[in-house]
């Protein structure tokens, strides 16, 4: 690298002013948009020993003219890590805010939090496009990210303001909280067992089988895949077990398989344990609902029954009830009736002028009365919103029997395997009835323990 870029240079260890410019030139062309005072940005804070990039932390330490410096190498790996993110504006996930007032997250000393951190300031502030500045020029980012840019803003029922960021940076800003909470977590366990310790300068990194970072200093323990092992447990129980948040962040999410697990994700209609999951995960399973009983199929229903379905399936049915009565929980259900099994039924209008075809009209919602505990009574019934012509109010009104039914023959087709474990044979040990549906639309669903 130039002299001109990097000014500070000492070896192969650079100031953090020269990290900064150095950070800037090399994620100019990257998907996720950075800032230029990566290091030097509130809350990034070389004093604490580390700085965040992207999901890597990266090691601060003194230079011998007393200035702050981090390795020129580390600055290079987080940029080419986030530069070969891909991002897609369209896959939103809802960040917040959610009922009630943001938790903290377990752990002292975390600089990210930053779900807490972007619902705290869009909170105080109110108005998202004046960002709040803190110590200098620049608004504060989150690991190097400026989330500002991506920060998407909706409004539900004229009153509510909800804020959505891209699932990419969802998992990334999560795997960087996971690294943090690792970091810190060593950090402390050092200090406590060990009389004397040394600078995390001192010592060079390495990389591990599974990616991420290790050092004398800091090593992290690889994540290890879920196999089934809280198979059968009711979350009631579990949740409430000491140092349980913690085990579940040691597993990698049962269901993407890369990003480390940070809730245990459960079934609400049978309290059932299903696997531990990354908050992206989970927040993509959430079904859409507008009321307790209303539910509007959005385009992440795509994924759970089309792209991926075999994974949402066998994901599903890790909960014993819903893979003895071969269904899934109403709300997902009454989903997936709406998204797939009333498919044909949707009426199309012509394309907009310039383009070709015919474009699916409004968007499918569903809704329902009674529950599945009076399955004779429980009615799905498959409308369509916004059609432009206002047309086609309800398209079909479906039983819960007749529900459960179709949905059996398809997952048959669908997921061999997964259909081939589900059935009446395996009843034992289940309650006589499930229990009523409670749409969780506030913050529990989302929190740690």
């Amino acid at each position: 690298m130039s002299e001109r870029v990097v000014p500070g240079r000492r070896g192969d260890v650079i100031t953090v002013s020269a990290a900064d410019a150095l950070w800037a030139e090399l994620t100019i062309d990257s998907a996720v948009p950075t800032v230029s005072a990566a290091f030097t940005g509130f809350p990034a804070d070389a004093g604490e020993g580390y700085v965040l990039l992207g999901a890597r932390v990266v090691r601060t330490g003194k230079t011998r003219d007393g200035q702050w410096g981090v390795p020129e190498v580390e600055v290079r790996r987080s940029a080419a890590e986030l530069g070969a993110v891909a991002m897609d504006p369209q896959d939103l996930v809802r960040i917040g805010p959610f009922g009630g007032a943001p938790k903290q997250e377990h752990g002292e000393g975390i600089l990210l939090r930053w779900r807490q951190r972007i619902t705290c300031e869009l909170l105080e502030q109110g108005d998202p496009e004046e960002p709040v500045r803190r110590g200098g020029d620049q608004p504060f980012h989150l690991a190097g990210i400026d989330w500002r840019r991506i920060l998407v803003e909706r409004t539900r029922d004229r009153t509510v303001r909800t804020w959505w960021l891209p699932r990419a940076v969802v998992r990334l800003l999560d795997e960087a909280e996971h690294a943090e909470r690792q970091w810190l977590q060593t950090a402390r366990t050092r200090q406590k067992s060990a009389a004397v310790t040394e600078p995390p300068s001192q010592h060079p990194h390495t990389r591990g089988t599974d990616g991420r970072e290790t050092s004398p200093d800091c090593p992290t323990a690889p994540l290890r895949p879920y196999n089934g092992e809280l198979q059968g447990r009711l979350y009631s129980v579990l949740s409430r077990k000491p140092g349980i948040s913690r085990k579940v962040a040691g597993w990698t999410c049962a269901v993407c398989r890369t990003a480390p697990a940070t809730v245990l994700d459960h079934c609400h209609e049978h309290g059932y344990v299903r696997a531990p999951v990354c908050q992206s995960c989970n927040t993509q399973e959430r079904p859409d609902h507008l009321y307790s009983n209303d539910i509007r199929v959005a385009d992440h229903y795509v994924r759970l029954f089309d792209t991926h379905a075999v994974d949402w399936l066998r994901h599903w049915h890790r909960c014993p009830g819903c893979r003895a009565r071969t269904t899934l929980p109403l709300p997902h259900l009454a989903a997936w009736t709406a998204h797939t099994a009333c498919r044909p039924l949707r009426p199309t209008h012509p394309a907009p002028r310039g383009s070709r075809g015919r474009k699916p009209c409004g968007v499918l919602r569903v809704s329902w009365t009674g529950n599945q505990n009076a399955p004779r009574s429980c009615l799905l019934t498959v409308g369509v919103d916004f059609c432009p012509s206002g047309e086609h109010r309800v398209l079909a009104r479906v039983t819960y029997r007749e529900a459960v039914e179709r949905f059996g023959i398809w997952l048959t087709e669908t997921a061999p395997d997964v259909g081939a474990a589900a059935g009446p044979d395996r009843l034992d040990d289940l309650p006589a009835r499930s229990r009523p549906v409670i749409a969780d639309t506030d913050s529990e669903g989302l929190s740690l323990f």
